[in-house]
């Protein structure tokens, strides 16, 4: 059964800033939004979208230890002080909002071809930072037919 606007059903997952954790997020988008009644088609889109959020907000990659990326050793115990990458799907009938914050220092230029791909596979899409200096991107589809 699809969400109801009362329910506003939300899901919040931290996980260490590293690309392999990446699938974790995909899978949990693809899995919310099964949830909407969405098309296979509209469901792909969502995750592509989450997927190239995701990774806007990691930032730049770095395992040589350098000062000037982060870094997250594959396999490293995990660390309270090592950065991580938080997305946070909220269920708001008929649609989802997604926000996702990472790392990264800045942040491509809003013409770049990371938000063109966004900007087509979501209704709505907005980026900031928070208190802490974390770069968010928040997207929102809209819900069935909508996306």
């Amino acid at each position: 059964m699809a969400p109801t606007a009362s329910s506003g059903d939300r899901v919040e997952l931290v996980v260490p800033a590293a690309p392999e954790y990446l699938s974790v997020l995909r899978t949990a988008t693809a899995g919310l939004a099964a949830r909407l009644d969405l098309t296979i088609d509209e469901i792909e889109d969502l995750r592509i979208a989450v997927d190239e959020a995701c990774a806007l907000v990691l930032g730049p990659q770095a395992l040589d230890g350098s000062p000037d990326l982060h870094a997250v050793e594959p396999g490293a115990a995990p660390d309270a002080s090592a950065p991580v990458l938080t997305a946070v799907f909220e269920l708001v009938a008929p649609g989802m909002k997604v926000q996702v914050s990472g790392p990264a220092q800045t942040l491509p230029g809003r013409d770049s071809f990371a938000w063109a791909v966004l900007e087509a596979l979501v209704s709505g899409l907005e980026t900031g930072r928070d208190d802490a200096g974390r770069h968010w991107i928040r997207l929102r589809h809209d819900g069935p037919g909508r996306g």
